[in-house]
């Protein structure tokens, strides 16, 4: 019952989708950061278990996203991607030749029909940042299906046991190091 009232509240009201993709040597993936209009932030990373090329790492999170996003009750959709290819096919400022960014233009533009509004804007990588790291996360680990990754924050550095902070005031090593780094051999030797 909270569910639906969160989604009767805010459907009308603009939502975020940022999304980015990664495909590496190791494996690929998505990162998808949903913005509900209240301004809380779900976070999603995506192992994909297929080989998926440079291109469609950055469809597949758009598409992915858009439906999570209309699920979670979105109807004014504003997304985000940092690939400049994606935004310009979506726009039809490019023109896809390959049969796979057909089929996924071919998705967006269904899923398109699902929103109200629905609008996509390219922006710098930098501006992208938490769903890069989201896809770069889990693009980079082999096999995540056994892993539970656990985030501690630390808020000071530590002094590890046993380690005293350097001093800068002289005592038995300072004669060597006037010695090494100037030659000067101690007065009294």
């Amino acid at each position: 019952m909270a569910e639906m009232t969160i989604k009767d509240a805010s459907q009308d009201q603009r939502w975020l989708l940022h999304v980015d993709g990664s495909s590496t040597t190791q494996g690929s993936g998505a990162g998808i950061v949903i913005t509900m209009p209240q301004g809380e932030d779900l976070e999603f990373s995506i192992k994909f278990d297929f080989k998926a090329s440079n291109n469609e790492a950055e469809y597949e999170p758009l598409v992915i996203g858009m439906r999570m996003a209309h699920e979670t009750g979105a109807r004014h959709l504003l997304a985000y991607s940092n690939s400049q290819l994606v935004v310009k096919q979506v726009e039809s400022t490019y023109e896809a030749k390959e049969e796979s960014m057909i089929q996924y233009l071919q998705q967006i533009a269904d899923l398109k029909t699902q929103f109200h509004h629905f609008q996509i804007i390219q922006i710098p990588r930098e501006e992208n940042a938490k769903a890069d790291s989201l896809s770069k996360l889990v693009s980079s680990l082999e096999d995540c299906r056994t892993r539970h990754i656990t985030i501690h924050y630390l808020p000071e550095a530590r002094t590890p046991p046993g380690v005293q902070p350097i001093t800068t005031g002289e005592d038995w090593r300072t004669p060597i190091i006037k010695w090494i780094e100037e030659g000067l051999l101690p007065e009294n030797r």
